[in-house]
Parts: C-alpha cells; sequence; structure tokens
C-alpha cells in the first residue's frame, strides 16, 4: 500500500510541475495593456478559474493528501517505545562526593576540621 503512494505522489508531483509551468501567468499581459493591441486589464481577466488552473488545484490537493499518508506510514513504521527522558541511564542511588583537597596542603591537612 505505501508503495502504491510512493508511486502516486510522484506522478501528482511531476503533474503538478508541468501544469503550472504550463499556465498562463496573470503577469503575461502586462505588456499588452499598455498599447501593444489587447483591450484587457493590467494582470488580466479575474474571471473562472480554466481547466489548467482548476486541475492544479485538484492535483494539487491529492499531493497533499498523498503526503499525510506518506507521513503516516512513516509514523506507523518508527513508533517510539518510550520518550528521550525514559531512555537515559539515571543512577537509581546517588553518593556522596569526595571531599575536594586544598591545592599546595598535603594529604594529612586538618583543614576540613575547622568549624564553618
Amino acid at each position: 500500500m505505501e508503495t502504491l503512494v510512493w508511486v502516486v505522489h510522484i506522478i501528482v508531483a511531476i503533474a503538478v510541475i508541468a501544469l503550472v509551468l504550463l499556465q498562463h501567468g496573470k503577469g503575461a499581459d502586462m505588456g499588452a495593456a499598455f498599447g501593444s493591441g489587447s483591450s484587457g486589464s493590467l494582470f488580466g481577466a479575474t474571471g473562472s478559474a480554466n481547466f489548467l488552473s482548476r486541475s492544479t488545484a485538484i492535483l494539487a490537493s491529492l499531493f497533499f493528501l498523498t503526503s499525510l499518508g506518506l507521513a503516516y506510514f512513516g509514523l506507523q513504521q518508527h513508533k517510539p517505545a518510550a520518550s528521550v527522558l525514559d531512555r537515559t541511564s539515571v543512577p537509581t542511588t546517588t553518593q556522596p562526593a569526595a571531599p575536594a583537597q586544598i591545592p599546595g596542603q598535603g594529604g594529612g591537612s586538618k583543614a576540613g576540621d575547622i568549624p564553618q
């Protein structure tokens, strides 16, 4: 099933790219609006969508759905067993730290006996 979704996803992606490249841009009539023989508006007519733009919208929706399907399949294959905090190794018992020795004094120092 996942392979079928991958194949559909790639075909739809190529079709969306092709349809977008085939479409007539809104700014393409700008030169025509300034006196080269067309009576259209500056950025083209904003009428109903034609076949190419509707096809692009449908294929873009299909691309979105196949992306969600692939994300679902990816989640099912790589389910985390536990959170990141559960996977870290935390020691169960804590031991007090050894007292630090003062530099310059020998091991027989009585500095630890002085009350603070």
